[in-house]
Formats: C-alpha cells, sequence, structure tokens
C-alpha cells in the first residue's frame, strides 16, 4: 500500500505560484518544493515574506528538513531556496539537466557557465528516475522536459508534484518556447504522468484562475486530468497538440521576472556576489530577446 504523504500548500499571489511543505507523518521528516522569494522589480528588493510563512509552519510542527527541492529553473519567480537552507538546513536539488540550463543561459548573461562544472551550486543534482526517501516516505523523480529541458516531478507517496508541466484541467499545459523547450517532449512528458495510477494526486506549480473559476486550485487527480485538460487530455492527438502550442506560445510575452528570475535560479537561489562597494549586482541582457 503507498504511503499518503502529508502536503501543505503556500501561495504567493503575485507570481501565482504555490509552495509546497511535503511531510512524512511517521518521522516528520519533510521536503520543501518550489520555494519562493519575494522580489520587487520596480526596487530590486527581496524580501522573505512567503519563506517565512513556510518557516514559521516547519518549526510550529518540529519538522527535519531533509530536501529543497526544484522542479525546474523558474522564469516568474525568484527560489527561497538558499535562505531556507540557511534557516531550516536540507540539500538543494534539481535534474542533473540543470547543466544545460546554465550552458544556455550562461552564454546569454556572459558567464563562466564551465565554471559550474567545478563548483556546482545545488548540493545534489538527480540522475534521471533516481530514487530517494523523505523519511519513511519512498520517492522518485520523473524527468518531464517540455517546458525547460531541466524540469522534474516528484512522485513522493500517492502524490506527483508536476512543476509547470500542467496546470489546472481547465488552463491546460505549460507553455514551450523557452530555449530548449519542446512541445513534442511536453506531450511525452504528460503521458509519463498519465500513466500513473488515476487516484494519484497531482500538485501544480501555478493557477492563473481563469474566468470560469472563483478560487485558486493547486490539486487535482490523474484520471480528471485525463479526462478533461483542455489542451491534452487522454484523446489528444500529439500533432495536434504541437500545432495548438507552438501557436499560442507565438501570442505569448516573456514573463516579468524572467530575466533577473533565471540568473539566480539557475544558482540554486545564490546571488552573485558583492562588488567592491559591497553592492550585488544582476544582469540584463539589453536587445537580447526579440
Amino acid at each position: 500500500m503507498t504511503v499518503q504523504a502529508s502536503v501543505k500548500a503556500f501561495f504567493d499571489e503575485v507570481s501565482h505560484t504555490f509552495s509546497y511543505v511535503v511531510t512524512d507523518p511517521e518521522t516528520q521528516v519533510c521536503a520543501i518544493i518550489d520555494s519562493v522569494l519575494d522580489y520587487d522589480a520596480a526596487s530590486a528588493r527581496t524580501m522573505t515574506t512567503h519563506a517565512d510563512q513556510i518557516i514559521e509552519f516547519i518549526e510550529q510542527h518540529q519538522l527535519q528538513v531533509a530536501w529543497i527541492l526544484e522542479t525546474h529553473v523558474h522564469a516568474d519567480h525568484l527560489t527561497a531556496a538558499q535562505y531556507l537552507k540557511q534557516r531550516l538546513g536540507g540539500k538543494i536539488a534539481m535534474s542533473h539537466k540543470i547543466t544545460r540550463v546554465q550552458e544556455i543561459f550562461g552564454q546569454i548573461y556572459h558567464v563562466d557557465y564551465k565554471g559550474f562544472n567545478c563548483a556546482q551550486p545545488f548540493d545534489y543534482l538527480f540522475a534521471d528516475e533516481e530514487e530517494f526517501n523523505i523519511g519513511q516516505l519512498q520517492a522518485r523523480n520523473i524527468p518531464t522536459p517540455g517546458h525547460t529541458p531541466a524540469c522534474l516531478s516528484y512522485l513522493i507517496g500517492d502524490a506527483v508534484f508536476v512543476g509547470d508541466t500542467l496546470f489546472m484541467p481547465d488552463y491546460g499545459t505549460a507553455r514551450c518556447d523557452f530555449p530548449q523547450g519542446s512541445a513534442s517532449e511536453l506531450y511525452d512528458s504528460v503521458q509519463k504522468i498519465y500513466a500513473l495510477p488515476e487516484h494519484y494526486r497531482i500538485f501544480l506549480c501555478h493557477d492563473y484562475l481563469p474566468e470560469c473559476r472563483q478560487t485558486y486550485q493547486c490539486e487535482t487527480q490523474v484520471k480528471t486530468q485525463k479526462a478533461h485538460n483542455i489542451h491534452l487530455n487522454k484523446h489528444t492527438d500529439k500533432l495536434e497538440f504541437i500545432e495548438m502550442r507552438s501557436q499560442r506560445d507565438a501570442t505569448l510575452s516573456m514573463p516579468k521576472l524572467m530575466l533577473p528570475a533565471i540568473q539566480v535560479n539557475m544558482h540554486a537561489g545564490h546571488f552573485p556576489e558583492p562588488e567592491a562597494n559591497g553592492v550585488r549586482y544582476l544582469k540584463i541582457p539589453l536587445n537580447y530577446f526579440k
């Protein structure tokens, strides 16, 4: 019998992001998934409001943090992984394919991406389908590329955390127009999720509240997605999906925080080193993206 993980969701309405604390009820060992560091773009000021909510919950329930997991390099918010690690411990981890993202964006930001191979900023990089534990909970990652080449979903007990791979059934699927994104790969990735037992719970990274709904939601089931996802359900043809996704992506604007977010997130949440005046600076590539 699959052990059911205890899941607590935290929502940042500014970036429409859900973060999670996933706990083994037997040992009180937990993992944090897709944390958010508040960032005001106008002032370039960071705050820890949402991360502090997670810390308060973990300390209140006397949980032990084993992992701080990222489903992918987020383009719409900064990760709070380093702040949470400093306060709570745990290993910051994601897919070994992060090196592809670091190489792509290292060139864009004109930084020494080869240095990541010598001093990888993540504490742990998962091999594809690698199994791990959260207390006594059995877990493994499922590579789900398409949105980015390094996307992972985390299967923990009967719950799967899919990052941006899927949204609620009434909103559809992730965009695939980022560097080395692929609608074909996303289609195949979703089939891996749909192959799981139909009663398994799916937890989403985002909800954008379509007009047909009045409340934000973060949880659905495999059977619900297979039956009702408006972009990709059990009846959707692969070529049809690729054409739809390509046409839709062509109409989307770049995420507002993409340039600062990726620069920080591909470094596992580390900020650039301070310069001689003691100030840290982010780089913005002017006129690079059309």
